[in-house]
């Protein structure tokens, strides 16, 4: 009996999940994943199940990326400093129109909402994750919890809508004046309550 092949699984998934990201489910084809991953479709099948096994592990792997990255920031930066972070990291860092392809959770939703409610709730679980990050970050600034939970809400449809414009190939100057708007109307309406309760 042979033995399975033996490959470099994280390496593997690392390049499934930027075909991924850049194609959307549908239009990534298992001879395009095999090709990326360097791949027979024995070690596929045995590694991974079927595509739909793969892009879950991809999902999961995007999403703690991003969490990280936002929870690093957090730890190291006061917190509206981490959350602008986590908004403009994607902006003004590259000028490869290659690299602009939105969020893998964001693309997910949008393509797979009435096609597959599994990955699109999957995704959604994700990005709930984020905006919960959002409220973390929000309190520690002083928002109050029910405004924390309002403008984390605000915040994610901003976050949301800036990965779609960013695969629409909106301008980097355009995109970071809106993200400064959504900022200035929410630390504008923390830094009100802050001084409100302040004079009580």
């Amino acid at each position: 009996m042979s033995r399975p092949v033996e490959f470099d699984r994280d390496q593997a998934v690392q390049k499934a999940v930027h075909l991924f990201w850049q194609r959307g489910y549908q239009a990534t084809s298992l001879t395009d994943l095999l090709d990326a991953m360097g791949l027979s479709r024995s070690s596929f099948y045995g590694a991974f199940g079927d595509k739909r096994g793969l892009f879950v592990e991809c999902l999961d792997v995007f999403a703690l990326r991003n969490q990280v990255l936002l929870q690093r920031a957090r730890d190291r930066k006061p917190p509206m400093a981490a959350l602008r972070s986590y908004f403009e990291r994607n902006f003004g860092q590259t000028s490869d129109p290659d690299l602009h392809f939105g969020c893998m959770l964001v693309n997910t939703v949008i393509e797979l909402a009435a096609i597959d409610q599994g990955l699109c709730d999957l995704a959604g679980h994700h990005l709930k994750t984020v905006q919960d990050l959002f409220e973390a970050c929000l309190g520690d600034a002083g928002a109050e919890p029910g405004e924390a939970k309002q403008a984390a809400a605000f915040l994610m449809m901003v976050n949301e809508g800036a990965r779609v414009a960013d695969r629409q190939r909106i301008s980097i100057p355009d995109q970071l004046a809106r993200i400064n708007t959504a900022f200035g109307y929410v630390e504008s309406s923390i830094a009100y309550r802050n001084t409100a309760n302040a004079q009580l």
